[in-house]
């Protein structure tokens, strides 16, 4: 007897019942799991590697853009580093029933607001496929099942790994049906349908995809469009960090949401500074346009268009503009950044100061690199993306961005009409230990 293939919708309706059980796990459970899934990857690591392969080679074949390939590409090195970061999640604090709000609103009738998880995360990407570990982990971690969709260019990848992270959850307490892959672009469509069973929408690609996908879907959407980051070296800047640090944020992973795609510079050490600036991301074969000013000290220059600003270039292409104040960078980047990650050279405290107050960036730095801005890096272990949205959670998202929280409210036989009326009783609203 043959079996009718299941719907998008009958998919949903899997995930969803996994979750449920899988929030209903304890964080030893959790954790195994996440264990589990680490080893079954190690154990795949060689298939895994063959996939990429495969589809690397088929995406040169159709030209693929660079900024792509550079995120396609899974080696061994790259693949140790996100299983490494499977046990990195494993080993934080879990997020699930913690107490947030604990408080005597009565005699008897007490309120307290805990965590938990949101339910089903979609996750859609381009390229990526270390993404499906770092979010399956992340997932697993924070009780939330997970329906990812890669791009086409990572199918081979996407199905091995998630072959390999499903057969780890088959050793483990957690349901693998709590993963799901969607390999087809008409199931794009239909994943951003399933208002019914995915909680949460992360979309992980261009500025015109992450915009198809909110006009798309009545679920709620986390994430960020463009990641146009600044580098600003003040007037007080020390040559050598800057250097570094230009270098580092523009060539360190050029295809990055968190590279430099403009740098500011102040004109009363342009002259000085630009020169050397320049050669150093030259030698690294970082193409310059520049502004008016920047060509009269370097004519060798391209000419930046207005566009130029307004550009995520993903590779090694920066914007170069002299600014006469910090006032004139602060209303540069206010006009033309994305929101992601923006950062200042300078020995000057003060000036730092207010540069670090007045960016509204989700990432705002002093002295060091914008490829800081991630998940790993800042210890969540891993993320599902960074989100330049101005309500929490802002930038990398970790774990803390995948749980919500409900309250809960434990009376003896209390009725709302006790405290209304003529007479009412009073409440005591008494603030009591988070652990209680």
């Amino acid at each position: 007897m043959t079996h009718p293939t299941p719907t998008l919708a009958d998919l949903g309706h899997q995930t969803h019942s996994a979750a449920q059980h899988l929030a209903r796990l304890s964080a030893d459970d959790r954790n195994q799991a996440l264990e589990a899934m680490a080893q079954a990857l190690e154990a795949a690591a060689g298939a895994i590697v063959a996939a990429n392969q495969a589809d690397c080679a088929a995406a040169a074949i159709e030209g693929i853009a660079p900024a792509l390939a550079a995120r396609l590409t899974l080696g061994e090195s790259k693949l140790r580093s996100a299983i490494a970061g499977v046990r990195d999640v494993a080993r934080l604090a879990d997020p699930l029933g913690t107490v947030q709000l604990a408080r005597e609103l009565d005699d008897g009738l007490v309120l307290k607001r805990l965590t938990c998880p949101l339910g089903v995360l979609g996750v859609i990407f381009e390229a990526r496929p270390d993404a499906v570990i770092q979010i399956a982990a992340l997932a697993v971690k924070s009780g939330n099942g997970a329906i990812l969709k890669g791009g086409k260019e990572a199918v081979r990848s996407c199905q091995a790994i998630m072959d390999a992270l499903r057969k780890g959850l088959s050793q483990s307490a957690v349901p693998p049906a709590a993963l799901q892959l969607l390999t087809t672009r008409a199931e794009t469509r239909g994943l951003l349908q399933l208002d019914r069973y995915v909680n949460l929408i992360i979309p992980r690609g261009s500025n015109e995809f992450v915009q198809f996908v909110q006009n798309n879907t009545r679920i709620p959407v986390l994430g960020h469009a463009d990641g146009i980051c600044h580098l600003y070296v003040d007037r007080g800047a020390d040559l050598p960090k800057a250097i570094a640090i230009a270098v580092d944020a523009k060539t360190h992973y050029p295809a990055a949401c968190n590279a430099i795609e403009t740098l500011l510079i102040h004109s009363a050490i342009a002259p000085s500074h630009l020169p050397p600036l320049a050669a150093a991301l030259q030698d690294k074969g970082v193409v310059l346009k520049g502004d008016d000013r920047s060509r009269q000290i370097l004519p060798s220059l391209t000419a930046a268009t207005p566009e130029d600003w307004a550009t995520e270039y993903s590779d090694l292409v920066l914007s170069v503009a002299v600014v006469d104040s910090l006032a004139e960078a602060l209303a540069h980047i206010d006009r033309y950044g994305s929101g992601h990650t923006d950062a200042i050279v300078t020995e000057d405290e003060a000036t730092a100061a207010q540069f670090l107050a007045q960016v509204d960036s989700a990432g705002v730095y002093h002295n060091c690199s914008t490829r800081f801005a991630d998940g790993f890096r800042y210890g969540f272990g891993a993320e599902v993306g960074i989100s330049t949205h101005k309500l929490p959670p802002r930038g990398p998202v970790g774990l803390e961005g995948l749980v919500t929280y409900k309250y809960q409210v434990v009376g003896q036989g209390h009725i709302a009409a006790t405290y209304s009326g003529d007479r009412p009783k009073p409440f005591t609203h008494r603030d009591l230990p988070q652990d209680c």
